[in-house]
């Protein structure tokens, strides 16, 4: 029994014309007449009844469609993944914005599980920086604020991340379950380079503006979020830090959320636009997953005890 055997069959079966459905399959009717002969000398049954004017399928024929178009419906399927795997590239390039940043690294391990042979590599990089990476081909997918995003970039929304302020374990804020943002006023607040993290400087500038002040910033600035945990630490400053990278600080210092506005930084996954290659939407896939999974489109409430706010150093997944 061949493929084709049962393609001829199921398009006759659908047509009930030999006809028509040889101009279906692309070849002469006598072909499809002696092709569907040798299937049914082989089943060893009749399973069609024809005249000079009819076609119809016999009890035998009506069952046997039923199981040939699951089997062109699986084999379709069967060929469809096989191409898809040929055509994954091998490698998978993605942009971090700060490898404190959990969203991203959850995603691509999600990713390494489903295609063990992908090789990932990982470029840190701020949100203007992928922009250009992506637009130029360096990079396959990244992640940031997706507020400047130029017209050849698409995004996609997939974490609402809860907002905080890191300060030493011994600052007044520590002892609260929720700072005001008004509380922040009378702080040094450290930003990011301007170069690397423009939006998110943005966004806490913004929210300031909500509570009614502009912040007072801290003069230096720092590379990474590990090192400006290492200044909060000095109490040279406190740090503003979504939920998401909480255990990137140093023992010591506490990361409390923020209150009076309750805020979330949205980070939305960036790729090309018209450019969505097998691994790309292997990604796509995994974030959406992890999202519905882990709630991370939920606004989250701060908590409603001390005990629930969560020291530097805890690996907890946020809920």
């Amino acid at each position: 029994m061949e493929l084709r055997q049962l393609r001829y069959f199921v398009t006759l079966a659908e047509e009930l014309h030999f006809g028509r459905a040889a101009i279906r399959e692309h070849i002469v009717q006598s072909a499809l007449s002696q092709q569907i002969q040798r299937l049914e000398r082989e089943l060893g049954t009749r399973l069609l009844n024809r005249s000079t004017h009819h076609v119809e399928l016999t009890p035998a024929g009506a069952a046997f469609l039923v199981e040939a178009r699951q089997i062109l419906d699986h084999v379709g399927r069967a060929v469809h993944t096989a191409r898809n795997v040929a055509a994954t590239p091998r490698t998978l390039r993605a942009g971090i914005v700060d490898a404190a940043y959990d969203s991203m690294p959850q995603i691509l391990r999600d990713v390494q599980r489903r295609f063990p042979d992908l090789t990932i590599h990982q470029v840190e990089a701020g949100t203007p920086d992928q922009y250009r990476q992506l637009a130029d081909g360096r990079l396959d997918i990244g992640i940031g604020r997706a507020s400047q995003t130029p017209p050849e970039i698409a995004s996609e929304v997939i974490r609402l991340d809860p907002l905080g302020v890191l300060v030493p374990a011994d600052h007044r804020f520590a002892a609260q379950e929720g700072v005001p943002v008004a509380a922040l006023s009378g702080e040094l607040l450290l930003f990011g380079e301007e170069t690397r993290s423009p939006e998110f400087n943005q966004f806490v500038i913004e929210l300031c503006r909500t509570a009614g002040f502009a912040p007072n910033v801290y003069e230096g600035t720092v590379e990474s979020t590990r090192a400006a945990a290492d200044l909060v630490l000095q109490h040279r400053c406190v740090l503003c830090l979504p939920v998401s990278s909480r255990t990137s600080g140093q023992p010591g210092t506490v990361w409390r959320p923020l209150i009076e506005p309750v805020a979330h930084y949205p980070w939305s996954l960036l790729w090309r636009v018209g450019d969505r290659p097998a691994h790309v939407t292997a990604v796509i896939g995994s974030a959406r997953q992890l999202a519905r999974r882990l709630d991370w489109l939920r606004p989250v409430m701060p908590p409603t005890g001390l005990g629930a706010a969560t020291a530097i150093g805890g690996g907890d997944e946020p809920s």
